[in-house]
């Protein structure tokens, strides 16, 4: 059984290694990995393969950043290319970025069955090019391997039933498998280069694009950590560098921007902090599961149980909101296991192995 896997962004390579493990160490499957080259400096792209043990790309087609349609496009062609040569049983996407999209599209007009994991999220935000991609990505999927229960009941209200799997999350699967490592060779040096103590810093990352591209939305956020009292390191996105630069807006001098960290870095980083501020999903469930505070810089999200278990306020770009949150969120008790057991991965390509041959 051959399956044709579409990589491109940051997020994806995390999901992929857990799942990738998995799928080779079955007998009579062939992972053709692709690596669309959405994310493609070393900071954003090739450290995740070292750290998380990722094979290296079969393939890398090399597309780059670009507007949405130039970008999608760009896939589009190279990946039915990809999938007329190698013809496989089935193609295999993750999450909800442009690749993800190129990915189901692609595949789905040339007939080749597609399974899509982390199906079923919603923001119900269709402002968010995110939430386009998953609800098309979705539509197009025969195979829609879904986080936890909420997600699935997302798909049924769409009448979407047959082919849905919940199996738990494989981000889940990558964080126990990295907490460890992060804890034990990672945590340590990191923090004392920094000059941070455990529990002495707060973390944050912005990235995503209705933050960055609006300059009144960005500036409220630089506002509200330059009214904080304590340390914010913050590793800055390059999109996110971009737009900060044309905002012109100078940082308070307890935030610290940094470059983009690794894997085990922001691992580290992310279980020493105090509180974590974040747009970015993936953070969001990593704070969760690493039991630390997390307000998300978003009116909504599509990861609903951190919400729901306390353990994740929404606060928007309010700096009033943000401060109070930053002062006064205080999660109690342990975050519910609410994502699976860690065995997602081993879920998925059992799945795969049966539905498509191997």
């Amino acid at each position: 059984m051959k399956i044709v896997t579409v990589v491109g962004a940051r997020p994806q390579f995390i999901k992929a290694a857990p799942l990738s493990r998995a799928l080779r160490a079955r007998p009579g499957v062939q992972e053709v990995l692709v690596h669309t080259g959405q994310h493609y400096d070393d900071a954003m792209s090739a450290v995740f393969f070292r750290e998380l043990d990722l094979p290296p790309p079969d393939l890398n087609l090399g597309v780059g950043s670009g507007s949405h349609g130039a970008q999608t496009a760009a896939m589009l062609t190279a990946l039915e290319a990809v999938l007329l040569r190698e013809r496989p049983a089935g193609l295999l996407i993750y999450g909800d970025t442009n690749s993800t999209l190129s990915g189901a599209l692609a595949a789905a007009k040339l007939g080749v069955p597609v399974a899509h994991v982390e199906a079923g999220l919603r923001s119900y935000n269709r402002a968010m090019p995110e939430e386009i991609n998953r609800v098309v990505a979705d539509a197009l999927s025969s195979l829609l391997f879904c986080p936890s229960p909420v997600s699935a009941a997302n798909l049924a209200r769409e009448g979407i039933t047959r082919g849905v799997h919940v199996v738990g999350d494989v981000m889940y699967d990558a964080v126990l498998q990295a907490a460890a490592r992060a804890r034990d060779s990672v945590a340590g040096p990191l923090l004392a280069r920094l000059g941070v103590g455990a529990g002495g810093y707060l973390l944050a990352t912005v990235h995503r694009a209705a933050n960055t591209d609006d300059p009144a939305r960005l500036g409220a956020i630089v506002a509200a950590l330059n009214a904080l009292a304590e340390p914010v390191l913050f590793p800055v996105h390059p999109r996110t560098a971009k737009a900060l630069a044309a905002l012109g807006q100078p940082f308070a001098p307890h935030v610290r921007p940094m470059d983009p960290v690794g894997y085990l870095e922001m691992v580290a980083l992310e279980s020493n902090a105090r509180i974590i501020l974040t747009d970015s999903g993936g953070v969001q469930k990593e704070a969760y599961w690493l039991a630390v505070p997390c307000l998300t810089l978003r009116e909504e999200t599509e990861w609903v149980e951190t919400v729901d278990q306390g353990w994740n306020r929404l606060v928007g770009t309010d700096p009033v909101a943000i401060i109070a949150g930053v002062a006064a969120f205080r999660p109690q008790g342990t975050p519910a296991q609410v994502f699976g057991d860690g065995h997602a991965a081993e879920r998925i390509a059992a799945i795969l192995a049966e539905e498509w041959g191997g």
